[in-house]
């Protein structure tokens, strides 16, 4: 016989429980309708959690007796133990949740509507990257005579190339390789719902090609493109990639080359951008590359002025 799957949705915090029946469904309806994104989901779900937990313990008897007084003070207390970027994020989560119970009528205000967080500016993104021709070292020490190889290589390249996320990158279908006016093209379903299609260079075409033809993926066309390996098989499994699996490759592929920064997941996207800019490609075609709304976004990414940075400090002589 069948197992019935239980439909019934998870206990309710205590504080959310104790404002009553309406005020449990619009909390509920928060996570499960209103935030469509899985990432953000789980982001917001500890964020709103972590406030709860500590309205509670500081005898907050419910949530709508909740004060900006409360919201202030957590949010202080975050950031003593958390950076300025995290803390804006938590307390963005506890400012959405109450926009969505005023407008369900559970609550009459915002309390965390008034309360700021600490000042934040960002003008050169933190994410690793590689120079070019580290990034050429670590494609080459790759053993593409296994399905694993043939995999990785295609992956990494495709961040490199076409500059994806890597959530998007995940995501694709083997569909979403498609062939457009005698050249390959790439299909990425970014966040938000949309759509971004890429040309692809020539060694990302040559690199699908190979992967996918090594692998029998053409008559699956539904499947997941990116897959992980089957234990004791080598060979690709059913199960599609996840952001986790990715990291653990891209250490151990940098490890193995011999690569000692401390790349990540968004480091190929970051490490792509660069290069095309160093060869004369405009921050606006690349912010449309990356499917970047403002070039704002782009520039965080371009790590050019880098180049300049280190050429300075060689002209200390002590």
């Amino acid at each position: 016989m069948n197992q019935i799957v239980s439909l019934a949705p998870p206990p309710l915090p205590s504080l959310v429980a104790a404002a009553g029946d309406r005020a449990g469904i619009r909390f509920l309806e928060f996570f499960a309708s209103n935030i469509r994104n899985p990432h953000t989901r789980r982001a917001y779900s500890r964020a709103v959690a972590d406030f709860l937990d500590w309205c509670a313990i500081h005898g907050v008897p419910s949530i709508a007796a909740v004060e900006p007084l409360h919201v202030a003070t957590w949010t202080e207390a975050l950031t003593h133990a958390h950076s300025a970027p995290t803390v804006k994020q938590r307390l963005a989560a506890v400012r959405h949740l109450f926009d969505w119970l005023v407008t369900g009528q559970v609550v009459p205000v915002n309390p965390a509507a008034s309360v700021r967080g600490p000042a934040h500016s960002v003008r050169r993104g933190k994410t690793p990257v590689l120079a070019p021709d580290e990034a050429r070292t670590l494609l080459d020490s790759i053993d593409i005579t296994k399905p694993i190889g043939l995999r990785d290589r295609a992956l990494i390249g495709l961040m490199v190339y076409s500059f994806a996320r890597i959530g998007a990158a995940l995501a694709m279908r083997v569909e979403d390789v498609y062939v457009q006016n005698r050249r390959l093209w790439v299909r990425l379903h970014e966040k938000g719902g949309k759509r971004h299609d890429m040309p692809c260079h020539h060694n990302l075409d040559s690199w699908l090609h190979d992967y996918m033809e090594g692998c029998a993926l053409a008559g699956d066309r539904r499947s997941a493109l990116f897959r992980t390996i089957a234990r004791g098989t080598g060979r690709l499994s059913d199960r599609a990639m996840q952001q986790a699996d990715a990291y653990a490759m891209i250490r151990r592929r940098a490890a193995a080359a011999g690569i000692e920064t401390p790349i990540g997941n968004h480091s190929f996207r970051a490490t792509g951008i660069t290069a095309y800019l160093k060869n004369g490609g405009t921050l606006e075609k690349a912010a449309t590359m990356a499917n970047h709304a403002s070039t704002r976004t782009t520039q965080l990414y371009d790590r050019r002025p880098d180049d300049v940075t280190l050429d300075e400090v060689e002209r200390i002589f002590v």
